[in-house]
């Protein structure tokens, strides 16, 4: 486990969570936040959040909305038990299970109304971090078609898997999804107005039968380039990352 001194107290959401991570090691940043901004979950539904590290995505959701019965499964156990430490110091109730997506573990064999993930960006192929959890946080040998497949398994019929993705994953994860899912919706996040994509969110719908749709790319910061050491977020970036908003309307 991490030891104190190895913590830092992060907030997130404007303070409205307050979480632990490690100073050296895989740390969160806006990437999680976006995720569970984008998840419309409603009260007495169930999230299951595949990998969920520290929390911070699964967390954030259950700030937002009230209600939820979360879990989330998480392969390190310095990280697993940094989010359930995490979850009981924001009052919040979440299942934090040890295990690996390729071997579900028994107690999460059951149906979720929503599964959310933020699958490592990176494969193994070029240089390792030198922190062994952040490595692992940032590169896997499991193809992308293997979470997949483990969250499509885990949703009940009309549930919705959301994942956050490099964008140069997302033909990987578009070949991935088999005529279980439907309705797949995806959203670019653009760094500036008239920037390429570099992370795109994907939603897609157990027995949905919607077409197909790529939505107006989301603007995380203004002006065309970043001129002074200033929070430079677009109005709408920083509703979400501040002040707890939700990207759910965009989807509709």
């Amino acid at each position: 486990m991490f030891a104190e001194t190895d913590l830092s107290d992060d907030a997130f959401l404007g303070g409205r969570l307050h979480l632990l991570q490690p100073r050296r090691g895989y740390r969160a940043a806006s990437d999680p936040v976006l995720l569970a901004a984008c998840v419309g979950a409603s009260a007495g539904q169930s999230v299951l959040d595949l990998g969920c590290g520290a929390g911070t995505a699964v967390l954030c959701l259950g700030a937002r909305v009230p209600g939820l019965a979360l879990a989330g499964l998480e392969l390190q156990a310095d990280y697993a038990d940094l989010a359930r430490r995490n979850a009981a110091r924001n009052g919040l109730a979440l299942e934090v299970v040890e295990g690996d997506l390729a071997q579900m573990p028994g107690v999460l064999l059951r149906d979720f109304d929503h599964v959310i993930a933020n699958p490592p960006y990176y494969p193994t192929t070029g240089s390792a971090s030198p922190d062994a959890g952040r490595d692992m946080a940032l590169r896997t040998s499991q193809p992308l078609a293997l979470w997949i497949e483990s969250a499509t398994r885990r949703l009940a019929p009309g549930g919705w898997l959301t994942l956050i993705l490099g964008t140069d994953r997302l033909p990987e994860a578009l070949a991935a999804m088999d005529a279980r899912l439907g309705s797949v919706a995806v959203l670019p996040l653009a760094p500036r107005e008239g920037r390429p994509a570099l992370r795109v969110i994907v939603q897609a719908r157990k027995g949905g039968r919607a077409a197909f749709r790529l939505l107006p790319p989301f603007i995380m910061h203004a002006g065309v380039a970043h001129d002074i050491d200033r929070d430079s977020h677009s109005p709408q970036a920083r509703a979400v990352l501040r002040d707890g908003a939700d990207l759910c309307d965009l989807w509709r």
